[in-house]
């Protein structure tokens, strides 16, 4: 790939099954088998088995080594594995590097996977506790004397220099929390299954970090899910209609660091995530007007409308009202705010069932979602299409 000009990788590889665990605040058993249940069913759903498989790509956070998931859900040889780096960041990259192994022939069948007990094991959102010496911890040196120790507090740093510069109010991130919550509601997977919220109920929630409301962050979440990538030429002999990769992103910005990217001249912006984004658009051909979903990555409210932004759905600032205006459907199974939060993961997996026509919040016609990874870090984004 060059941020310079278009690549050549899509349209060479699918995504063919979506398979995931229950989503729980207490799974009651191990990473690994999460990862193997998740696994599994992603596999069955594409009428496939284990011995299919001789490629597998997780997150460099995962505790589930490829050689012990291939081990425990029966796998043989395989010819490809990878991990991808900067949590959330990597969800859209594990796709990305599975249709590259396809694309070029070294892998045939590979699944890519992430399995935590984030709520009743290791909680991302209690902060920093420990780190081992290396580059990345001696960068935090410079938040964490501050009292900037927990993902919320370097988020709430960006969104307080966003409503400043743009006159907004934290309502402007109400509407984030509304929208997805309302479909997280119709969603039986989902934590707010059931539980719609109003704007009054976001501004009641209390403060975690101003200008961030309870409302405002995401899920913690035990669970896992996984996908599941072959050609597309395979993909067609397959159950399910294939979820064809139209494009795929990694981007890095300057002065990039990992959530405290504070030192750049704007924070109002998320410029890895233009990367990403003048990638995909580049490569697909497709504009903002294309796209019939958007997936977008809502660890955090505030980011969720700094993305449109970045991609163009709307000028900078005008976000908040381009969705309480619900120009585009956003989040359709309740986001990481609504349904559980998977490092994004699911998110892929819902794009895959709108072009299916299988979400429990269908969008009529919809034949090409775009889904992007964590925010604030260096990240990744896939344009997913029907076939033909």
């Amino acid at each position: 790939m060059s941020v310079r000009k278009r690549d050549t990788l899509g349209g060479r590889a699918a995504i063919v099954g979506i398979g995931a665990t229950e989503f729980s605040k207490d799974s009651g058993r191990s990473e690994l088998r999460l990862a193997a249940e998740a696994v599994r069913a992603a596999l069955a759903d594409a009428g496939l088995t284990p011995a299919d498989v001789d490629g597998l790509v997780t997150f460099t956070m995962d505790t589930n080594p490829e050689i012990t998931v291939a081990q425990a859900c029966g796998m043989g040889e395989l010819s490809f594995f990878s991990r991808v780096h900067y949590g959330g960041g990597a969800a859209c990259a594990t796709v990305q590097q599975a249709a590259l192994a396809v694309a070029t022939g070294v892998a045939e069948v590979v699944v890519c996977y992430r399995a935590f007990n984030e709520r009743s094991g290791r909680r991302f959102g209690s902060g920093v506790q420990h780190r081992e010496p290396s580059a990345e911890g001696t960068g935090l040196g410079w938040s964490l004397p501050f009292g900037l120790l927990t993902p919320a507090s370097w988020v709430a740093m960006a969104a307080q220099r966003y409503l400043h510069t743009y006159g907004l109010t934290p309502e402007a991130f109400g509407h984030v929390a509304v929208v997805d919550r309302r479909y997280a509601a119709t969603n039986p997977a989902a934590y707010f299954h059931g539980r719609p919220i109003t704007l009054a109920d976001h501004a009641a929630s209390r403060w975690i970090v101003e200008p961030l409301r309870l409302l405002d962050c995401c899920q913690e979440t035990d669970g896992g899910q996984a996908v599941v990538v072959t050609s597309v030429e395979r993909a067609r002999d397959l159950p399910h209609p294939p979820a064809v990769v139209a494009a795929a992103a990694q981007g890095a910005g300057r002065a990039q660091e990992q959530m405290t990217s504070f030192y750049r001249d704007d924070l109002t912006g998320l410029p890895e995530m233009g990367v990403v984004a003048r990638q995909l658009w580049r490569t697909s051909g497709l504009t903002p007007a294309d796209i019939d979903v958007a997936i977008l990555y809502d660890h955090f409210t505030p980011f969720v409308l700094m993305q449109l932004e970045e991609f163009g759905f709307c000028a900078p600032g005008e976000a908040a009202d381009f969705v309480a205006g619900e120009r585009l459907p956003i989040n359709t199974h309740g986001g990481q705010l609504g349904e559980a939060y998977l490092h994004g993961m699911n998110g892929v997996a819902e794009a895959v069932r709108q072009l299916r026509g299988t979400s429990v919040n269908p969008i009529s016609g919809a034949g090409r979602v775009l889904v992007t990874a964590g925010t604030g870090v260096p990240t990744s984004g896939l344009v997913l299409a029907a076939d033909g």
